[in-house]
C-alpha cells in the first residue's frame, strides 16, 4: 500500500513538473521568439506575486489566463465590481481606474478607493478552504457510517495526521487543556499545508509566499495567545517572579516586546521558507533561458526536479513548524505555573 502511494506521488509530482516546465518553456519561448530579451528577475517577480488575474502561460493578447472580479469601494462612486479583463493586461484604463505595478489606482488624485477584490491568491485561498471542507466533511460522514470499524478510504489517509496534530503538537505543548485549542491548530495546520501545496502545482498562487497571509495567521495566533492567558502568565510578563526588583523593570520591556517578536517570527519564517523556495526552482529553470543550451538545460531539470520535490517535504514541515510554534505560544500562555517569590 505504501509502495503504491509513494510510485502514485512520483508520478503526480514529475506530471505537474513537466506540465509547469512545458507551459514556462513556451511562455519564454514565446518571447524569445518576439526578440525580447530574457529578464529573469522580471519573470520570478511575476511568478511570485499576485496578480488581478490567473495567468497560465502566453504572452499580450495571446496569453491564456482567467480574469478575476475587481471589487473595490470608492470614497466618491461607492462600490464599484468589475472584472480584471477590463484592463487588457494594464495598458489601459477602465472606468476611472488604471493597474500600475500590480496595484489598482484612481486616475482622480482625490478619490480613495479600498481595494477588496479577488486576486489569484484570494482565489487560491477559497479553493484551498473548499478541499479541506471537503476533506473533513468526507471524514465526519465515514466516521459516523462506520462507528467501531477499521477507517478506510480518505479516512485512513487522514487519521494519522489528525492524530499526530493532537498527539504530537496538541497535547504536549498545551496540556489538560488542549481540545480547546485543537480546532484552530488542526485549521492552520491543513490550511497552510494545502495553500503551499497548490503553490507547487503548475501556475500556482505563491499565497504562503505573500506577507499578508502569513501576518495573518500570525496575528490570529497572536490575539488566540493573548486572550487565552492566565492570571500567572500575564504576572510573569509584568512582575517577573524571583528575580531581584531592578531585574524585573528590566524585564518588563523585553517580555512585553516578546509577545509581538513571537508571532513576528511565526510570520517572517513562513514567507521567507516558501518564497525562498519559489525563487530558486525559477531562477534554475531561468539559467536554460540565458545560456540557450542543451548542456545547461541538462543540468538544470534535474536540479529543479529535486528542488521540486525537496519544496514538497518543506511544504508540509513549515506547516508543522507554524502549528508547533502557536501551539507552544499558546501553552506558555495557559500553563499552570509554580513558583516562589523570593525577595532578596
Amino acid at each position: 500500500m505504501k509502495k503504491t502511494v509513494k510510485n502514485l506521488l512520483i508520478k503526480f509530482l514529475s506530471l505537474a513538473f513537466l506540465v509547469g516546465f512545458q507551459a514556462f518553456a513556451t511562455e519564454e519561448a514565446e518571447n524569445l521568439g518576439e526578440e525580447k530579451k530574457f529578464n529573469a528577475a522580471e519573470m520570478i517577480k511575476h511568478h511570485i506575486s499576485d496578480a488581478y488575474d490567473w495567468h497560465f502561460f502566453g504572452e499580450g493578447h495571446q496569453s491564456v489566463s482567467i480574469p478575476l472580479p475587481v471589487i473595490l469601494y470608492s470614497s466618491t462612486k461607492g462600490l464599484q465590481l468589475f472584472s480584471s479583463a477590463n484592463f487588457h493586461h494594464g495598458t489601459e484604463s477602465y472606468n476611472g481606474y488604471k493597474l500600475e505595478h500590480n496595484h489598482i489606482l484612481s486616475e482622480d488624485k482625490n478619490e480613495k478607493i479600498y481595494d477588496i477584490s479577488i486576486t489569484k491568491n484570494v482565489a487560491s485561498m477559497m479553493i484551498a478552504s473548499f478541499i479541506i471542507l471537503f476533506i473533513f466533511l468526507s471524514i465526519s460522514s465515514s466516521y459516523k457510517k462506520n462507528i467501531g470499524k477499521a477507517p478506510k478510504g480518505m479516512q485512513s489517509v487522514f487519521e494519522p495526521l489528525i492524530t499526530f496534530v493532537r498527539d504530537e503538537i496538541a497535547e504536549p505543548n498545551i496540556g489538560p487543556r488542549y481540545a480547546k485549542y485543537l480546532p484552530f491548530l488542526l485549521t492552520a495546520f491543513f490550511f497552510i499545508w494545502v495553500n503551499n501545496l497548490l503553490g507547487l502545482m503548475p501556475s500556482g498562487a505563491n499565497t504562503s509566499g505573500n506577507i499578508a497571509f502569513t501576518m495573518t495567521l500570525a496575528v490570529i495566533t497572536l490575539l488566540v495567545t493573548v486572550f487565552s492567558g492566565n492570571k500567572e502568565y500575564w504576572a510573569h510578563i509584568f512582575w517577573t517572579p524571583g528575580v531581584p526588583l531592578p531585574l524585573r523593570i528590566i524585564m518588563l520591556p523585553v517580555e512585553l516586546i516578546g509577545i509581538v517578536t513571537k508571532p513576528f517570527a511565526l510570520m517572517i519564517r513562513l514567507f521567507a521558507n516558501i518564497t525562498a523556495g519559489h525563487i530558486i526552482i525559477l531562477s534554475i529553470l531561468s539559467f536554460i533561458f540565458i545560456f540557450k543550451s542543451f548542456a545547461v538545460a541538462g543540468v538544470s531539470i534535474p536540479f529543479a526536479v529535486v528542488m521540486m520535490l525537496m519544496e514538497v517535504f518543506v511544504a508540509a514541515l513549515q506547516a508543522y513548524i507554524f502549528t508547533l510554534l502557536s501551539a507552544l505560544f499558546i501553552g506558555q500562555a495557559v500553563a499552570e505555573h509554580e513558583h516562589h517569590d523570593d525577595n532578596h
